[in-house]
Order: structure tokens, then sequence, then C-alpha cells
């Protein structure tokens, strides 16, 4: 089992920048693909961005290409989400999830921080 607590989230002005954390509990930390996901009112989850275990790799969806940045530091079991030039479409519940090796999918979820961008 591993839980799963993000934090960052809040309020800010377009342009504007904020920095999500996600920590993770287990001592396998390190082995896990962790993905970043958004929801917005009325809308599906979505693709934020991703990070193999070694870091090493990353992948973004095209909507955040350039202004988000996915980074981890596994002696802390955390993963960050760096959001620059934010834009009121980004406003939505931000959740961070593990994907165990050779899962296939994501198998564990956070609970949520809430993103909210004004114009």
């Amino acid at each position: 089992q591993v839980q799963l607590v993000e934090s960052g989230g809040g309020l800010v002005q377009a342009g504007g920048s904020l920095r999500l954390s996600c920590a993770a509990s287990g001592r396998t930390f390190s082995s896990y693909t962790m993905g970043w996901f958004r929801q917005a009112p009325g809308k599906e989850r979505e693709f934020v961005a991703a990070i193999r275990g070694s870091g090493l790799s990353t992948y973004y969806a095209d909507s955040v290409k350039g202004r988000f940045t996915i980074s981890r530091d596994n002696a802390k079991n955390t993963v960050y989400l760096q959001m620059n030039s934010l834009k009121p479409e980004d406003t939505a519940v931000y959740y961070c999830a593990a994907e165990f090796p050779a899962s296939g999918e994501y198998d564990f979820w956070g609970q949520g921080t809430q993103v909210t961008v004004s114009s």
C-alpha cells in the first residue's frame, strides 16, 4: 500500500507560479513512475505530467509543455510539479499518482489539491 499526500495548491493570478508537492509512503519510492493529473469542474480527469523512477525520463501533456516541470527527490519520497505562467484554464484539482513497475496503470492516488488561477 502506498499513501500519497499532495500539498501546495492555492489561488494565484494568471501568469503566476505554484509548486505542488506529493509525499509518498513506502520504501520503494524510487521504483515507481509518478504522475500528475488534473480534473476541472465538469471535465474528465486528464494527464498532466509523469516521471520515471530514476528521474531521467519525463513526459508532459501538450497543454503544459514549456510551462510545467515535474521532478522528484527519491531521498525525500517526494515528487514535485512546478507550474509557471499559469492560465485560468489550468484551474483544477490536481492529483498525484504512483505506478508500480510493469503495472501499466496508476495503482495509487492522492486526495488532490485545488489550484485556482484567476484572470
